[in-house]
């Protein structure tokens, strides 16, 4: 939910505003909340992969007319501010399309005893798609809110939400249905703090 990618999502501010509601439902549920953001090498420390995955998202031939977009500096790098994060939440960055290769999440939700992760964002064909299919391999239920996940590419993100159906391994939903679960959490919550992985295992499943 990077400003540079949101900007180029036909739909940008709708989606923002879908996960901004997802968002405060997870918060209100006392959910953990992990941010993902995309960063960019300088083009002095890429390596091929990462030179030809830029020049193939900015359609340009050479390395030259590379302009990295989300290097860590940049306006575009940051998460839009309708989501700014709280102090309690967590920001990790990637340079690769799951959240789960060469960052920490894996040992932070093992960590926590977690066991299924929601997830919205975008983009459904770039980002999501590789981070739930990972997420399945290592374990995980995924539960991909469909309507609340971005797409650059309408078509390809028809197909991928079709495939992950497909596999059977994640779960699909949408904003309404994650809403009245999270809020049944809260309201099923014990006051004080004893039980509350346990009450995050089961609003996630």
């Amino acid at each position: 939910m990077q400003v540079g990618i949101i900007g180029q999502i036909k739909n940008g501010p709708e989606i923002v505003t879908r996960v901004k509601i997802v968002l405060d439902a997870a918060r209100e549920a006392g959910l953990r909340v992990f941010f993902m953001r995309h960063m960019s090498l300088p083009k002095e420390a890429a390596g091929v992969f990462q030179l030809r995955m830029a020049m193939a998202w900015q359609k340009v031939k050479t390395v030259a007319e590379l302009n990295p977009w989300f290097l860590r500096d940049s306006p575009g790098f940051q998460l839009v501010p309708e989501l700014r994060p709280l102090s309690t939440e967590v920001i990790f960055d990637k340079i690769t399309m799951s959240a789960f290769e060469g960052t920490p999440l894996n040992i932070a939700l093992r960590d926590c005893g977690i066991n299924s992760f929601i997830i919205v964002g975008v983009a459904t064909e770039i980002g999501i798609e590789p981070t739930v299919r990972h997420g399945a391999d290592l374990g995980y239920i995924p539960i991909v809110v469909t309507d609340a996940c971005g797409a650059g590419h309408a078509e390809a993100a028809e197909r991928t939400l079709a495939s992950i159906e497909f596999m059977g391994d994640a779960i699909l939903t949408d904003v309404r249905t994650i809403q009245s679960v999270l809020g049944r959490t809260t309201a099923d919550r014990p006051p004080n703090n004893a039980g509350t992985i346990e009450s995050r295992r089961d609003c996630a499943h």
